[in-house]
C-alpha cells in the first residue's frame, strides 16, 4: 500500500513477520530528494536510511539488520530469556528510561521502585524487556509537507517494575528538506519516571564501510556527566573544554579516542552524556553536527531534551552480520540519543523526569542529512 502527500512523499506499508500472531509491518518514507526512511512496527526501529552521497550515490547510512529474527535475537541486552542478545539496540525506541538506572533502583517520594537488571550493575534502556521489544501499533501519516508512521503503546502499570499506566505515541516524519523527525507523547496515570530516546546508530560513509573514527562531530555543549566504574554518573557535571570530551567544534571522532583518560577506558570509548546548551523553557535547539569528509553527507541534529548519550560504538566486536552483509567491528557507528540525564531520579541536582498524572510528556529529535562540499 502507497499512500501520497504532496509532490513525491509517499509512504509504503508491507509484512515483515509476525511475532505471537502480531503481523509486523514495514513502513518506508521516502521523498524526491533520494531520501528513504524504513521503519519497523517491533520496537520502532528505524531500519535502513538511504542518502545520496555528493556524487549521487545512494548508500544505507544507519547500522541495522536484514531480518527481524535479527533484531530479536541480538537488539536487546542479554537476558534469562535470550542469553544471546548483544545489548546493540539498533535503530530502536527505548524506553521507559534511556540509559542506566543505578541498581535498577529510584524512589518516588518514601516508595521504592525496583527494575529487572540487565546489565552487572543497573538496569539500561527500561530493563530485561524494554520498549525496544515490544510490538507498537501502526499508523501511517500524511500531511502535505510529511509523510510518516505513528507508533503507539500501552505500558501497563508495573511493567518492567515502573508505576503507572502510560501511553506513549511515537511518530516519524520525513519532508523534503531531509528531515527525519520524531516526535514523542505520554501520559500516565499514576506519578512516574520517564525517559525515552531513540539508538540509531550511524555511519555516514555508509554502514559495513568500516569505522566513524575519521567522520566529524560537533556537540552543543560545555559540560558532560562523568561516570563511575560501574558507568552510572556520579552527579557531577564536569567542563569539557581541556578534555577528550570536547567536541564544541568539528572534530574527528577518533582524534582522542585513545588517550590514557579514565573515562574514556570505563566507557571502552565514549559512552556519555553531554549537558546541552538548552534554553528555558526547552526548545528545538542544535544538539549535534556530524560531517563525513569522504562522501560529503551531513547530520545535523536538533532537540528539545537537556542531554545527549554519545556513544562511538565501542561494544561492537566483529560478531553481528549487518544489514548489507558486512562484519559490524569496534567503531563502525555511533549514536546521538537525546534524552534527560541518565539516572536522573538518583541524583536531585539533575533535570527531573517526574511524570505526574495530568501532565504530558512531550519531546521532538530531528536527523537533518545534507551534502558539503
Amino acid at each position: 500500500m502507497v499512500t501520497r502527500a504532496g509532490g513525491a512523499l509517499a509512504v509504503t506499508e508491507e509484512p515483515f513477520g509476525s511475532i505471537d500472531g502480531s503481523e509486523i509491518r514495514r513502513f518506508t518514507l521516502a521523498n524526491s530528494r533520494g531520501m528513504q526512511v524504513r521503519i519497523l512496527n517491533y520496537g520502532g526501529i528505524v531500519q535502513a536510511i538511504e542518502f545520496p552521497d555528493r556524487s549521487g550515490q545512494s548508500a544505507n547510512v544507519v547500522l541495522g539488520f536484514r531480518t527481524l529474527e535479527e533484531y530479536r535475537a541480538f537488539n536487546p541486552a542479554p537476558n534469562v530469556a535470550n542469553p544471546d542478545g548483544a545489548g546493540v539496540y539498533f535503530g530502536a525506541l527505548i524506553g521507559r528510561y534511556a540509559n542506566p538506572l543505578a541498581d535498577g533502583r529510584f524512589r518516588l517520594g518514601q516508595e521504592a521502585f525496583k527494575v529487572p537488571m540487565n546489565s552487572e550493575w543497573h538496569a539500561l534502556h527500561g530493563g530485561a524487556v524494554g520498549f525496544d521489544q515490544k510490538v507498537w501499533k501502526a499508523t501511517a501519516v500524511r500531511s502535505d509537507a510529511s509523510v510518516g508512521v505513528r507508533l503507539s503503546y500501552l505500558s501497563p502499570a508495573g511493567e518492567m517494575g515502573f508505576p503507572g499506566a502510560l501511553e506513549v505515541a511515537a511518530t516519524y516524519t520525513v519532508d523534503e528538506a531531509n528531515r527525519l523527525a520524531l516526535t514523542f507523547h505520554a501520559v500516565s496515570d499514576a506519578p512516574t519516571v520517564l525517559n525515552l530516546t531513540n539508538h540509531i546508530y550511524w555511519n555516514l560513509a555508509g554502514e559495513g564501510s568500516g569505522s566513524v573514527y575519521s567522520q566529524l562531530l560537533q556537540i552543543n555543549a560545555d559540560g558532560y556527566t562523568p561516570v563511575t566504574s560501574r558507568e552510572v554518573p556520579t552527579g557531577e557535571i564536569a567542563p569539557v573544554r581541556g578534555t577528550p570530551f570536547d567536541f564544541t567544534a568539528l572534530t574527528a571522532i577518533g582524534e582522542r579516542i585513545s588517550m590514557a583518560d579514565e573515562q574514556l577506558q570505563i566507557g571502552h570509548g565514549y559512552d556519555h552524556n553531554w549537558t546541552l546548551r538548552q534554553t528555558d523553557p526547552p526548545s528545538l535547539v542544535v544538539a549535534a553536527r556530524s560531517v563525513d569528509p569522504g562522501s560529503g553527507r551531513a547530520l545535523t541534529l536538533h532537540t528539545t531534551q537537556p542531554g545527549l548519550q554519545f556513544y562511538s560504538g565501542n561494544l561492537l566486536q566483529g560478531t553481528l552480520i549487518g544489514y548489507g552483509g558486512g562484519i559490524y567491528r569496534q567503531g563502525d557507528g555511533f549514536a546521538l540519543e537525546a534524552q534527560h540525564y541518565p539516572d536522573s531520579p538518583n541524583h536531585p541536582g539533575f533535570p527531573s523526569t517526574l511524570l505526574n498524572p495530568g501532565e504530558e510528556y512531550s519531546h521532538t529529535v530531528t536527523f537533518e542529512l545534507g551534502i558539503v562540499a
